[in-house]
């Protein structure tokens, strides 16, 4: 029997790193890192109106605002122009969004999906989302990242309004060529597959970066993975901005093991957020990855909505996966991981640039003598930095979902503030059930005829495959 040749560590994880995404480090590419909604948007509009083919444009929420008519126009003029314009969002994501913007691209020869419309039986795939954002022009060059097509990216400085910040990326190559196939791949899913001509694209080489495209799929936890061994392969950093943090209990207690063994763990997270709920569960965390030695921010600009990962000065992860249950379990997404010195120096300082504004989360020990002192946790204080931050005022669309969280919340309110509304929840739905008790016995009751229905027809179609 002949034995194995043993790999190099760098092979070895090279090779996890294949099999854990689902595809190899494609080389020749071009990599840009842009920043923040204006500098997205100015890129890849500008590149949009160059399409000579194809545009293949996908992404969670599209809106009928400034910034949306602006894509519409661009679209539409290069759908008029003989070019192939397809365009998918959720159907969730997108849900404000009037019927008529939709016509109005259909009108002018754009092809539009809707990515799983609401569904009275099948309730579990109401629940899978199309998370993703990506914008592939012929093929041969594509825009990745967390941005939305929306108003809160763009800012309005007339107003003093702050773009949220972001962070997305241009990459040239045959990368982008995988990228276009991502979204071949769930176009599929959403009704008649493109093309074979549009799927096989074969781009120049435009550069040195390698980049491996991790298109999330449900079940096959590819970006959870992916990150599970770059945090376990980070010898000096692993440096996390994210926007809705809540990593599951495996890689939670990774980033403490790393930290413990000498790694830089450090995680930027919002210091207010669109989704409070969210923002306080992440609250919950803070001690113990405090105690294991991670080291946590909290951004005092706009909202950040940035979903980044720079670790060793080498690897560097954008896209539009969050690190929650949701986004590494259960949604569509997609992220590029990009093996690069050079992006990874650039990345690592923005980062540094943002904890310029941003205040460090810290332990503070109780007073010497307080009366519950031995049982009470450590409290967390902010230790806000000298730079003060450009003053931001909310668009309507942010004021309309936006709970400010203020920092003294950190103190335990951050309980108070995520079960004090359930409280209420349950408080008034008793209050319901002894004021109006036939008609809420009504409403529950053709509820649960609901409930029983759609499992019996679960129930029905598994037995009938046998």
């Amino acid at each position: 029997m002949t034995a194995a040749r043993a790999l190099p560590a760098t092979d070895v994880l090279g090779l996890a790193l294949d099999r854990a995404t689902g595809g190899r480090p494609i080389p020749g590419n071009r990599v840009h890192l842009l920043y923040d909604g204006p500098e997205i948007y100015a890129s890849a509009l500008e590149a949009l109106a160059t399409a000579q083919r194809w545009i293949h444009f996908d992404n969670y929420i599209i809106r009928n605002d400034r910034t949306g008519q602006k894509f519409a126009e661009v679209l539409i003029e290069r759908a008029r122009a003989g070019v192939r314009v397809r365009v998918l969002t959720d159907w969730l994501g997108s849900a404000g969004t009037p019927r008529d913007y939709w016509e109005r691209l259909r009108r002018a020869g754009i092809e539009v999906r809707h990515f799983r419309p609401l569904r009275f039986i099948d309730l579990a795939a109401n629940v899978v989302r199309n998370h993703r954002k990506l914008i592939v022009i012929d093929g041969r060059l594509a825009y990745v990242g967390g941005f939305c097509i929306a108003d809160e990216w763009a800012g309005d400085p007339a107003r003093r309004r702050q773009p949220w910040r972001e962070t997305g990326v241009e990459i040239e190559g045959p990368a982008a060529a995988a990228l276009d196939a991502a979204f071949a791949h769930i176009w599929s899913h959403t009704g008649e597959a493109l093309p074979w001509g549009e799927q096989s694209g074969n781009p120049e080489i435009a550069g040195q970066c390698p980049v491996r495209v991790v298109a999330g799929v449900p079940g096959r936890d590819r970006v959870f993975r992916m990150m599970d061994l770059v945090l376990a392969a980070s010898v000096s950093r692993f440096w996390v901005t994210d926007a809705y943090f809540l990593a599951p209990r495996r890689l939670f207690q990774s980033l403490i093991d790393a930290a413990q063994a000498g790694v830089d763990v450090r995680i930027l997270v919002p210091g207010t957020s669109d989704l409070p709920v969210l923002r306080n569960l992440t609250r919950f965390g803070y001690r113990s990855l405090l105690r294991g030695g991670v080291r946590i921010f909290e951004w005092a600009g706009p909202m950040l909505h940035a979903k980044t990962v720079v670790a060793d000065s080498r690897w560097v992860r954008i896209g539009s996966s969050n690190l929650n249950p949701s986004s590494l379990f259960g949604n569509w997404e997609l992220d590029v991981l990009i093996d690069d010195a050079q992006v990874a120096k650039e990345m690592e300082g923005r980062f540094r640039s943002d904890l310029q504004r941003s205040a460090e989360v810290l332990r503070r020990p109780m007073l010497p003598g307080a009366q519950l002192g031995r049982v009470n946790p450590t409290a967390l204080a902010i230790q806000r930095t000298e730079e003060q931050p450009t003053i931001h005022r909310p668009g309507l669309q942010e004021r309309k979902r936006q709970s400010i969280v203020l920092f003294w919340t950190l103190v335990g309110t951050a309980r108070l503030a995520t079960f004090g509304p359930l409280a209420l929840a349950f408080l008034a739905t008793g209050a319901m059930f002894i004021l109006l008790p036939r008609a809420m016995a009504a409403l529950f009751g053709a509820l649960f005829l609901w409930i029983a229905f759609v499992a019996g027809i679960h129930a029905f179609r598994r037995s009938d495959r046998g």
